[in-house]
Order: C-alpha cells, then sequence, then structure tokens
C-alpha cells in the first residue's frame, strides 16, 4: 500500500518529441496526493502532451512516471485507467446515443463481473449490484444538477453539461487521481462557477486533481499549488500570488499580468 505522506504522482526526467520538435523535455514535478493542482503555461509549453504521456495516450522517449508507487509510462490508457489514474479531454467525451444515467453505469470498473462466474454463479448478487449502481447513478447526476437529465440522451446536452457529465462519470469511476486537460474549453462563461463547485466534489471526495487550464482566474480560485510549464518543462510551482512576482514566469508569459494573461 502507497504511503499516503509520498506524492501520488512524480514525473522523473519525462521527455516526448515528435520528429524534431521537442514537446517535453526532461520534465519533473510531484502532484501531493489529494491535491487540486493547476499545470499553466503559454501555448505550446507542452502541458497537453505531459497529459497524453501521464495517462497513457503517448509513450514517453525517456524517463519515469510513477502513480500511486508504481512505474506507469508507456503503458497503454485502458491500463492506467484501470489501476485508477483518468482523465478527461479538451472536449467532452461520452456516449451520445445513451442516456445520461447510462453514461454513468458504464463507468464503474470491476473485472470481477468481467467474469463467467459472475454472469452464471451470482446471478442475483449481480443484478442487486446493478441496482444499486443505478441507484447510486442518479445520487451523483443529483450532485452535479443533471438529475432533470437522467433519461436524456447524453447527444442533447449543452457544452457544459456534458463537461458535468464528464466529471460525473469520473465521480462515478471512483479513481484515485484524475488528469483534467483544460475543463474550460467550450464551456459557456456563466456555468464558470458550477465547474468551480464539479471540480472541488471531485477532490473533496477524495480524488486528486490535476488541472490544464488557460483560464488562469479560475485556477486561482481552485489551485492552492500550480505548476508552471514552458518550453516542454516546468519553471516554477507555487500560489498564483507567488508566480507573478516570479521572472521566470513573466518572461514566459510575455510580460503579461499572470493573472488575465
Amino acid at each position: 500500500m502507497a504511503d499516503p505522506g509520498q506524492p501520488i504522482l512524480e514525473l522523473i526526467g519525462v521527455s516526448k518529441s515528435f520528429g524534431g520538435v521537442q514537446a517535453v523535455q526532461d520534465c519533473s514535478f510531484k502532484v501531493a496526493r489529494g491535491s487540486l493542482t493547476g499545470l499553466i503555461g503559454p501555448n505550446g509549453a507542452g502541458k497537453s502532451t505531459t497529459v497524453d504521456l501521464i495517462s497513457g495516450f503517448q509513450v514517453v522517449d525517456a524517463g519515469k512516471i510513477v502513480f500511486d508507487g508504481r512505474e506507469i509510462q508507456n503503458k497503454p490508457g485502458h491500463l492506467v485507467s484501470r489501476m485508477g489514474l483518468m482523465r478527461s479531454f479538451q472536449a467532452p467525451r461520452g456516449w451520445g446515443y445513451m442516456t445520461c444515467l447510462e453514461n454513468l453505469l458504464v463507468a464503474p470498473v470491476d473485472d470481477k463481473r468481467d467474469s463467467l462466474s459472475w454472469a452464471l454463479w451470482r446471478r442475483r448478487r449481480l443484478a442487486a449490484i446493478e441496482a444499486s449502481e443505478r441507484a447510486r447513478g442518479r445520487d451523483v447526476l443529483a450532485e452535479f444538477g443533471l438529475e432533470r437529465m437522467t433519461n436524456e440522451l447524453a447527444g442533447n446536452l449543452s457544452g457544459g453539461q456534458q463537461r458535468l457529465l464528464e466529471f460525473a462519470r469520473i465521480m462515478m469511476a471512483s479513481p484515485r487521481m484524475v488528469a483534467l486537460d483544460e475543463p474550460q474549453s467550450g464551456v459557456n462563461p456563466v456555468l464558470g462557477q458550477r465547474m468551480s463547485d464539479a471540480i472541488r466534489r471531485l477532490v473533496d471526495s477524495g480524488i486528486t486533481v490535476l488541472m490544464v487550464e488557460h483560464n488562469l482566474e479560475f485556477v486561482e480560485r481552485l489551485c492552492d499549488v500550480v505548476i508552471v510549464m514552458a518550453l516542454g518543462q516546468p519553471i516554477a510551482e507555487g500560489s498564483m500570488s507567488e508566480l507573478r512576482r516570479h521572472e521566470a514566469v513573466l518572461e514566459a508569459y510575455l510580460g503579461t499580468d499572470v493573472k488575465h494573461g
């Protein structure tokens, strides 16, 4: 069992290039267990590539990625997810032809129920579990303000509602950590407070969050610790108030106000 005092995620000298372009270079940082950590930087800093490497959607060229005490670099995304590290994408992903409740019911991961013995020998027990998950799914939808959409096709939801459904699906799966790639992307600014509440709800449920986001006011509202990347590697770490006074951060943002840049 992992030491609760140890970081849940650590990148050690991670590098990734695409042809002649070095997207991530000797990248090292840690994410504390139970934290809501921001990952920011100008366009082309390597943030989304870093999330791809962490979540198994790209292979690393060099370095290590340690999640909950186990090396996960170059493991495929579905195995990383089963280990308890999930991710979101810049555009919400779901099953538009399924209802919101059905989207949540496909989220839980239980290897035992994939076996033939569960299907045959424990049929009654399986039915009871599925009924319980339906009830929990309705509760989770209500928690994210989507109770009226329970039987609505996910494809009919607005962009903001689809993002909330994505968060609800993450909550339903109960991972130990999630990497959010620009959760504000494509979301109406009016939903900003609902997005904040939804992300805090994930953390309050015990899920560690690493969040890539361009909206720095949103990051400042949510994150106690923020990591800044530029040219493929971290250049600073701290609170947003500390980062506003950091010379390398100001240079990376071309001298703009870090709060609004």
